[in-house]
C-alpha cells in the first residue's frame, strides 16, 4: 500500500509538470507574438518613464496609493495578500479568456501596454520623490513581482494567441482553459506570498523605523 500511495503522488506529480510543460511549449510556439509583446512592454514603459515627471499626477497617484494600500498600510497583511492575489487573478482571467476568439485578442496587448506605462512611470517616480525609501521599494518588492506577475500575464496572453484560432465553444474546450487558469493563479499566488513575504521582511520594518 505504501508503495502504490508512493507511485501515485509520484504519477500526479509528473502529470502536474507534463501540464506545466505542455503550457509553456504552447506559449513559446508563438514566437512573433511573444517577441511583439515584450517590444510592446518596452516601447510602453519607455513612454511611461518619459511622461512620469513630478508634474504627472495620475503616476503620483498610483505610487502613493501602493505606498498606502500595501507597504504602509494599516490594514492586515493577510488582507493585502487577498486583495493583490484576487486583482492577479482577474488580469489572468481575462488573458485567457481572450483565447475564445481572435477579436478579443485585442484585450491583452491593451493590458500589458497599461501595466508597462504604469510601470515605467512608477519606477522613476519612486527614485525621484520618494528617494532612498522609493528605491528600497522598487528594489525589494516592487521591481520584483511587477515583472513576475507581468510574465504570467504574457504566459497567459500567449495562450490565448495560440488558442484563438482554433477555439469551439464545446465543453473541452472551455476546461482546456479553465484548467490553464488554474496552474497560472497558482503561479500568481505563489508571487503573491513573496510579496507578503518581501513586504514583512523589507518595507513593513523601514516603515516603522520612519
Amino acid at each position: 500500500m505504501v508503495m502504490l500511495w508512493r507511485w501515485g503522488c509520484i504519477s500526479y506529480g509528473m502529470h502536474l509538470l507534463f501540464c506545466l510543460q505542455e503550457m509553456l511549449s504552447r506559449a513559446l510556439e508563438r514566437k512573433k507574438a511573444l517577441i511583439a509583446f515584450c517590444v510592446l512592454f518596452l516601447v510602453c514603459m519607455i513612454v511611461g518613464m518619459s511622461m512620469s515627471g513630478a508634474e504627472s499626477a495620475y503616476h503620483l497617484r498610483l505610487c502613493k496609493r501602493f505606498l498606502q494600500n500595501v507597504c504602509y498600510s494599516d490594514r492586515n497583511v493577510f488582507l493585502i495578500f487577498l486583495e493583490r492575489t484576487a486583482g492577479c487573478w482577474l488580469l489572468s482571467a481575462f488573458n485567457l479568456l481572450a483565447g475564445i476568439h481572435i477579436v478579443c485578442l485585442a484585450l491583452p496587448p491593451l493590458i500589458m501596454a497599461f501595466r508597462a506605462y504604469t510601470f515605467g512611470g512608477c519606477l522613476v517616480l519612486f527614485f525621484s520623490v520618494y528617494r532612498f525609501t522609493g528605491a528600497l521599494i522598487v528594489i525589494a518588492l516592487y521591481l520584483p513581482v511587477h515583472l513576475l506577475v507581468d510574465a504570467v500575464l504574457l504566459w497567459a496572453a500567449l495562450l490565448s494567441c495560440d488558442r484563438a484560432r482554433g477555439f469551439c465553444f464545446c465543453r473541452t474546450d472551455f476546461i482546456s482553459i479553465l484548467r490553464d487558469f488554474v496552474f497560472l493563479a497558482i503561479i500568481l499566488l505563489l508571487v503573491c506570498l513573496l510579496e507578503m513575504f518581501l513586504l514583512l521582511l523589507f518595507v513593513r520594518p523601514v516603515g516603522n523605523l520612519m
